[in-house]
């Protein structure tokens, strides 16, 4: 019988930028860290199968198949890591650090996200850049994409949202409903909106359809926060994941909290223990089945701890009480 929840070993030494599954897998995850390593694992027998090494911090990774994993960087550059022959090569970079990856299934391509104020799509048969697109004017702080549908969000709290098919421009630009930075965006897995989070903890879901009806039905919410004292501690939402068979989604906060919410019921359905330190990176597997969790300390306190919480990752599997609407 296996556990509910564990720790990884071998978890990176700094920062925890990315934790993400394989594709169509629970058992294969790569995470990226602050301290320029790209980590495989074997989930299931808790191993750690490859590590590769750069100067730099990755902030970023994304699968494009099970044995190919990408990377983007502080020092501008993207890679593409090769788990069976333990190669890696440098497919192209951007004018600055690259701040989000993400596998354009829909193109057989990587979309790479940068303070740049740019996302590039690569080619990764010829790798190759086939396409520059400019946001705005917006470093890019978070991205998302299924299918044709791209969301980017942006340092200057705009929302751009994109379609593969015709790259031309943005189909449609908007402010963030939430008055500060911008921490993360995640697609609904229909499409049909999306999910974000800021520093001061509060969520939005917003949905793209212009129709009054539609937007009748978005809506924002403070999480992330506790009373000490009579004063009120809120947090920043640092992750956000959607379970892409119940569309239910986790967050989770500097607060050292993950709550899974309904989005469609505007509820909370549960919240885990609290973790050693600030949850950094989420993500579920493809079928909802697990939840790895990234904790890493986040300089968020007004003065360092004398001891600094390591940087951990847990593999949670997530019961239907915990992640299924009720």
């Amino acid at each position: 019988m296996r556990p509910p929840e564990f720790k990884l070993n071998n978890p990176p030494e700094d920062l925890i930028s990315s934790v993400k599954f394989g594709p169509k897998s629970n058992q294969y995850m790569a995470a990226s860290s602050w301290d320029g390593t790209l980590r495989f694992y074997d989930v299931a027998a808790n191993q750690m199968r490859q590590k590769f090494l750069q100067d730099a911090p990755i902030l970023d990774c994304a699968f494009m198949d099970i044995v190919h994993v990408v990377s983007g960087s502080l020092d501008h550059q993207l890679r593409l890591f090769d788990v069976n022959t333990q190669t890696e090569s440098i497919v192209g970079a951007h004018e600055d650090a690259v701040r989000c990856v993400e596998h354009a299934e829909y193109v057989n391509g990587i979309l790479t996200g940068s303070w740049d104020k740019n996302v590039k799509l690569w080619d990764m048969r010829e790798k190759r850049c086939v396409g520059t697109f400019e946001q705005n004017n917006g470093k890019v702080y978070s991205m998302s994409v299924i299918d044709e549908k791209i969301v980017v969000a942006t340092s200057d709290r705009k929302v751009l949202i994109w379609d593969l098919r015709k790259m031309d421009s943005y189909i449609m630009k908007r402010e963030s409903s939430l008055k500060y930075q911008t921490r993360c965006i995640r697609l609904f897995p229909n499409k049909e909106g999306y999910v974000m989070s800021s520093i001061e903890g509060r969520v939005a879901v917003e949905y793209l359809d212009h129709d009054p009806e539609v937007q009748r039905r978005k809506f924002a919410f403070k999480c992330h926060r506790n009373r000490d004292n009579n004063i009120e501690q809120i947090y920043p939402v640092n992750a956000l994941s959607f379970h892409n068979v119940y569309h239910t989604f986790a967050t989770g906060g500097s607060d050292c909290i993950v709550n899974i919410w309904d989005g469609f019921n505007k509820k909370r359905l549960c919240q885990f223990h609290e973790y050693d330190t600030s949850i950094s990176t989420l993500n579920f597997s493809s079928d909802g089945s697990a939840l790895a969790i990234g904790c890493s300390y986040l300089d968020q306190l007004p003065e360092t701890p004398a001891t600094v919480p390591h940087p951990a990752i847990y593999i949670r599997y997530p019961t239907d009480q915990e992640t299924k609407q009720k």
